[in-house]
C-alpha cells in the first residue's frame, strides 16, 4: 500500500485546491451586486440565437465536420504508431519495417495539415458571411428605433455594439465553436485509444477528471461575470470618447480639459482594472490544468518506473515499455485539448458578453412604426403634403403646432437659415414701416403672411424696394388678395425652375445648366429693380427707394 503513497499525495493536493476553489465560488455566491451591464439572457437563449445565423450555412458546416474527422484521425493514431515503432526499436530492430512504419506517420501528418487548412479556409469565408448577415440586421434594426429611442442611447454605445461586439461574435463560428468540438471528439477518441489500449492506467488517468471538471465549471462562472465587466467599461470609454471628441470645441471653449481628463483617466483606470481581473482569473485556471496534467505524466512514470520501463504488472494489467509511450503522448493529446479550453473559455465567454449586449438592442421594440391597416405605396407621385402636423420631442413642448402646407412633385419647399428671419431683423422692418407693429408682439394672420414673403423677397429686393412694393400693394388690394398672388407667383416659379433641373443631365452639360441659372437670375433681378423703380415713379413713392439723411 505504502507503494501508492505518492499518488495518493498528489490527489490530496488536487483535493486542496478544490476545496479553495468551492470556497472562493460560495463566496462569490453570497455575494450580492447589482448588475451594471443590459440584461441577463441564459447561454440557451444566446445560442438559440446566434443559430439563427448559422443555419443557412449549415452543408459548409457540415464539410468542415468531415474534415475536421479526418484531422482528428491522426491524432488518435499518432501515438500508437509511436508506441510500436519505440517496440521495434527495442525488441528487434528491422530498418525497412521502421521505414514502413515512419512513412505512415508523415502521409498522416500531411493529410492532417491540409484538412486544417482547408477547415480554416472554410470556416473564414463563412463566418465573415455570418458576421454581415448580423451587422445588417443590427444596422437595420437600430435606423427603426424612433429618435427619443436613439436620444436615450449614447452613440459610442452603438458604435460598439456594430463594430467591436459584432467581432467577437464572429470568433464563436470561425474558430471556438469548431475547436470546442474538434476537441470534444479528440478528447473522447483518446479516452477511447486509452482505455482499449490499458484500460488500468486509463482509470488512473480518469481520476483527475473530477478536479478537471470541477475547475472548469468555477471557472466559466467567473470568466462570465468579468468579461460581463470588461464589455460594460470598454462602452463606457468609448461612449466617452464618442461624445466628448465631437464636441472637444465646446470643452476648449468653457476651458474644461483638466475635468474631462480626469473623467477620461477614471474612466481607464475602471477598464485596466476590469482587464487585469480577467487576465487574473484566467492566469488561475490555465495552470491548474497545466498541475494535473503534470501529476497525471509524474504517476505514469512513477508506475513505470517501478520496474524500470519493464512489463510492470498494475491492477493486474501489464505495461510495456510500448504502452508507456503511448500513454504518455495520448495523456498529452487529452490534457491539450482541455487546456486550449481556458483560452477558448475565454473567447466564448466574451463573446456571449458581447451577444448580450447586441441582443439588448434588438430586444429594443421601436416606438414608432406602420399601422396594422397601413397601405402599402405602389406608386410615389413625389407630392409631399402635411395637414395639422403636430410634433415634439418631449412631452408638451411642441416644435410643430397645426403646420400644413403642400409641395408639388419636383417642386422645393426650403426651411432654412437664408429664408429665416430673427427678432432683431423683425424690430428693423416695423421700425421701416415695412411691417405694422404687433399688439403686444402677438402677431396674427396678416403678420405672418408678410413675414412670409418678406422671408423670399428679402433675397432679392432691399428693404425699401420690399416697401414700394407692400405700399402699392395695401393700396391696390387687400392683404388676403395680396398673399394669394404671392403664393401663386412663388409655386409658378419654384415650378419653372424645377422643370429646368433634369436628373438625367449629362456631366459635361451640368456647368452649362449652373450658368443659364445663374445669368437668368441675374438679369431676373436687373429686370426687377428697373420695374419696381417704374412702379415708384408711376405711384408716386419715388421718396421711399431714396435713402434717408
Amino acid at each position: 500500500m505504502r507503494e501508492y503513497f505518492p499518488i495518493l499525495f498528489v490527489g490530496a493536493v488536487a483535493g486542496v485546491f478544490s476545496l479553495i476553489f468551492l470556497l472562493a465560488w460560495l463566496r462569490e455566491l453570497r455575494t450580492k451586486t447589482a448588475p451594471d451591464f443590459d440584461r441577463n439572457i441564459p447561454d440557451g437563449e444566446i445560442v438559440r440565437r446566434l443559430l439563427k445565423y448559422a443555419l443557412p450555412y449549415k452543408k459548409e458546416f457540415a464539410l468542415v465536420l468531415a474534415v475536421m474527422l479526418a484531422s482528428i484521425a491522426y491524432e488518435l493514431a499518432s501515438p500508437l504508431i509511436m508506441g510500436r515503432v519505440e517496440e521495434l526499436i527495442k525488441d528487434r530492430f528491422e530498418p525497412s519495417v521502421l521505414l514502413r512504419w515512419v512513412a505512415l506517420y508523415a502521409c498522416m501528418l500531411l493529410v492532417s495539415m491540409a484538412c486544417t487548412y482547408l477547415q480554416s479556409i472554410l470556416l473564414q469565408k463563412t463566418g465573415q458571411k455570418i458576421l454581415s448577415a448580423l451587422r445588417q440586421d443590427l444596422f437595420t434594426h437600430i435606423e427603426s428605433l424612433s429618435h427619443d429611442q436613439l436620444n436615450k442611447i449614447p452613440v459610442g454605445k452603438l458604435v460598439t455594439r456594430v463594430a467591436n461586439d459584432t467581432n467577437a461574435i464572429s470568433m464563436v463560428f470561425t474558430n471556438v465553436l469548431v475547436n470546442m468540438a474538434r476537441n470534444a471528439f479528440i478528447v473522447l477518441g483518446v479516452l477511447g485509444a486509452m482505455l482499449l489500449l490499458n484500460y488500468a492506467l486509463t482509470l488512473m488517468i480518469l481520476c483527475f477528471v473530477p478536479f478537471l471538471v470541477l475547475f472548469t465549471v468555477i471557472f466559466r462562472k467567473f470568466t462570465r461575470k468579468v468579461h460581463r465587466v470588461v464589455k460594460d467599461r470598454t462602452t463606457d470609454l468609448n461612449t466617452f470618447l464618442s461624445e466628448n471628441l465631437s464636441g472637444i470645441k465646446i470643452t476648449q471653449i468653457f476651458n474644461q480639459e483638466e475635468r474631462k481628463l480626469g473623467d477620461f483617466l477614471s474612466k481607464s483606470d475602471a477598464l485596466k482594472k476590469a482587464k487585469q481581473n480577467q487576465i487574473f482569473v484566467f492566469g488561475i485556471f490555465r495552470p491548474m490544468v497545466y498541475m494535473l496534467y503534470v501529476s497525471s505524466i509524474l504517476c505514469l512514470f512513477y508506475l513505470g518506473g517501478k520496474g524500470y520501463i519493464q512489463d510492470t504488472v498494475f491492477l493486474g494489467q501489464v505495461m510495456t515499455s510500448g504502452t508507456i509511450v503511448s500513454f504518455y503522448m495520448y495523456i498529452s493529446k487529452f490534457f491539450n485539448p482541455i487546456q486550449t479550453l481556458a483560452e477558448q473559455f475565454n473567447m466564448l465567454q466574451s463573446a456571449f458578453a458581447s451577444a448580450e449586449k447586441i441582443f439588448s438592442v434588438f430586444d429594443l421594440e421601436p416606438e414608432v412604426a406602420d399601422a396594422p391597416d397601413a397601405v402599402e405605396l405602389d406608386h410615389i407621385r413625389g407630392e409631399i403634403e402635411f395637414e395639422d402636423v403636430w410634433f415634439a420631442y418631449e412631452p408638451g413642448e411642441w416644435v410643430l403646432k397645426g403646420v400644413s402646407f403642400h409641395v408639388d412633385a419636383r417642386q422645393t419647399a426650403a426651411f432654412g437659415e437664408g429664408d429665416g428671419l430673427t427678432p432683431a431683423m423683425i424690430n428693423n422692418y416695423i421700425k421701416d414701416g415695412l411691417l405694422e407693429r404687433a399688439n403686444g408682439k402677438k402677431y396674427g394672420q396678416e403678420h405672418l403672411a408678410y413675414l412670409t414673403a418678406i422671408g423670399a423677397l428679402k433675397q432679392v429686393m432691399s428693404v425699401r424696394e420690399m416697401k414700394v412694393l407692400t405700399t402699392v400693394g395695401r393700396e391696390m388690394r387687400a392683404p388676403e388678395k395680396q398673399y394669394e398672388y404671392f403664393c401663386k407667383y412663388l409655386d409658378q416659379a419654384m415650378s419653372d425652375a424645377a422643370h429646368r433641373l433634369d436628373e438625367n443631365t449629362a456631366d459635361h452639360d451640368l456647368p452649362k445648366l449652373v450658368l443659364d441659372l445663374a445669368m437668368r437670375s441675374y438679369a431676373n433681378m436687373l429686370a426687377c429693380h428697373q420695374a419696381l423703380a417704374i412702379l415708384a415713379q408711376r405711384t408716386g413713392h419715388e421718396d421711399l427707394l431714396k435713402k434717408k439723411k
